[in-house]
């Protein structure tokens, strides 16, 4: 006798948690909820530069229209850091960054997620194939439009916050998400249905965050930290160069203040309209059928180990393209070129730097100003470093 919808939903549930993630859930494919606030995002131009995400619109809002042939989808999440961790729940922008060096987001810390997840990804997608062949299996990891998150709330995997990230019930929010879009009919399952909002009236996210960036459920990108120093390939407007602070590559604010990421988190302290005790008990009855302890405790995968908390800022200045391979080799950081971290660099340094390493950067500064073979924007960088701190 064949397996009814939601044992099938099960079984891929366990599959993927045998797989070695964090937490997994499924759902059927269904249009974005979220039409209408995407599209004023993008109409005001809060994607900044990245053009990308106002292409393809409606295959972004419908899965169903940007994989042809997608039933349902397998959403993934993988903690990359521990819940309570550096004592999390508290703003730790400065903390345990070495004296000229530059702060790097826990995110890109260790292995490049996206080789991490998606390999696994595959090899799900290949024991899907070998017991449901004939079956459509497709793995995206920032690799398809597909609004991860909205989907991974509706698979039960959490709820998005109002910094926009989602949030774990007892992971809190340092995880990645990943997914496979099937033909299979999979419903989600009923011990897994969409986490309630324990954001409440908590406003840390928004109150925290250093260029203002965040209102209730929307981030204005072209203000947010991690969009200057990872994605914006340009300039960085002078007003937002002392917001930066230490942060050489993205930034963990938002995060690092929520108490969901505290080791103490209580959604009571946030919202007293916590889920249900039968529906709470269900969930973790089944995250503790996965695979054991990291179910319970909530540590991070080891593939993400810290191979890297900062970077020295002088060294990244100096960096040559052979410099940025060999360091950032296996590295998520290799998303942004070398001439934007020498921008972010520079910046930093002028935020942070005193007495003789100030001495030193200055004159780096002047002697970038005036060679005319450096990059552009590393050029013009330092020449807006220099009229900002008055020594142009």
């Amino acid at each position: 006798m064949s397996d009814s919808p939601i044992e099938l939903s099960r079984r891929v549930i366990q599959l993927a948690l045998s797989r070695g993630f964090a937490d997994a859930g499924v759902t059927p494919v269904a249009p974005s909820a979220w039409a209408d606030e995407l599209r004023a995002w993008l109409a005001a131009g809060k994607h900044g530069s990245m053009a990308y995400l106002a292409a393809n619109v409606a295959e972004r809002l419908d899965p169903a229209r940007a994989i042809p042939g997608a039933r349902s989808l397998v959403l993934v999440a993988d903690q990359y850091w521990p819940r309570g961790r550096d004592g999390a729940g508290e703003h730790q922008d400065a903390d345990g960054v070495a004296t000229g060096h530059g702060n790097i987001a826990r995110y890109a810390r260790g292995r490049d997620y996206h080789e991490v997840v998606k390999r696994r990804l595959h090899e799900l997608c290949d024991a899907l194939r070998a017991e449901f062949p004939g079956e459509l299996f497709r793995a995206f990891v920032d690799t398809a439009p597909v609004l991860e998150r909205e989907h991974a709330a509706r698979a039960g995997l959490g709820w998005i916050g109002k910094h926009t990230l989602l949030i774990h019930s007892r992971r809190g929010s340092y995880f990645f998400l990943g997914g496979i879009a099937t033909s299979l009919e999979l419903p989600t399952i009923p011990e897994r249905g969409q986490e309630p909002d324990h954001c409440g009236t908590c406003t840390r996210c928004i109150d925290a965050c250093p260029t203002r960036a965040i209102t209730p459920h929307s981030v204005d990108a072209s203000r947010c930290i991690s969009y200057l120093t990872i994605e914006h390939r340009g300039l960085i407007e002078p007003e937002l160069h002392a917001t930066m602070g230490h942060w050489l590559y993205g930034c963990d604010v938002c995060q690092e203040v929520c108490p969901h990421n505290s080791a103490r988190a209580n959604h009571a302290q946030v919202n007293a309209a916590d889920r249900d005790d039968e529906a709470r008990a269900a969930n973790t009855a089944l995250n503790e059928r996965g695979s054991g302890e990291d179910r319970v405790t909530g540590s991070a995968c080891a593939e993400y180990r810290e191979a890297r908390r900062s970077l020295p800022l002088l060294e990244v200045l100096d960096w040559k393209a052979e410099d940025r391979s060999r360091v950032l080799s296996g590295s998520a950081m290799k998303r942004a070129t070398l001439a934007m971290l020498r921008r972010n660099a520079i910046i930093v340094a002028a935020n942070t730097f005193r007495d003789q390493d100030r001495v030193a950067l200055i004159a780096r500064l002047r002697e970038i100003t005036g060679d005319d073979g450096e990059d552009a924007l590393v050029r013009q960088t330092a020449r807006q470093t220099l009229e900002r701190i008055g020594l142009a």
